[in-house]
């Protein structure tokens, strides 16, 4: 299954586990195929930088670079605006260009779109409810 994961969910698997854990488990069993663009990439760098540095001493449960070596970089050349963010129109444009038929975030913004050029945009909960059948 090609997906992209939000930054949110990204962070959260590397500082608190739980459910975007269990996402970030199945991208490093080679079960899912996650893209990402250089754009995604650097802000996965700066939410974690930030977060090392509001959490210091916090045990992580895994690493960024690890995290992005088993992911698939697209370059996109899709340039959508819908986003009520448009910092977040990244997303799918990497999700466009990548062929992915989902999107997992915790962005409000993202979520209220729901769907765009069939790429259904979910929570980590929805994903394990819905999608994720193993």
């Amino acid at each position: 299954m090609k997906i992209v994961i939000d930054t949110n969910i990204i962070a959260s698997a590397i500082f608190f586990g739980g459910k975007p854990g269990e996402l970030v488990r199945l991208l490093m069993q080679d079960k899912l195929e996650v893209y990402v663009s250089p754009e995604i990439i650097e802000e996965y760098q700066a939410t974690v930088s930030e977060l090392k540095a509001r959490y210091p001493g916090k045990n992580l449960r895994t690493a960024l670079p690890w995290i992005i070596s088993k992911c698939t970089l697209v370059e996109p050349g899709s340039d959508i605006h819908i986003c009520r963010d448009p910092d977040d129109d990244k997303f799918l444009d990497c999700a466009v260009d990548g062929g992915c038929v989902l999107i997992t975030t915790g962005d409000k913004d993202l979520l209220s779109i729901e769907e765009y050029s069939g790429i259904k945009i979910v929570t980590v909960s929805e994903f394990f409810k819905n999608y994720w059948k193993e």
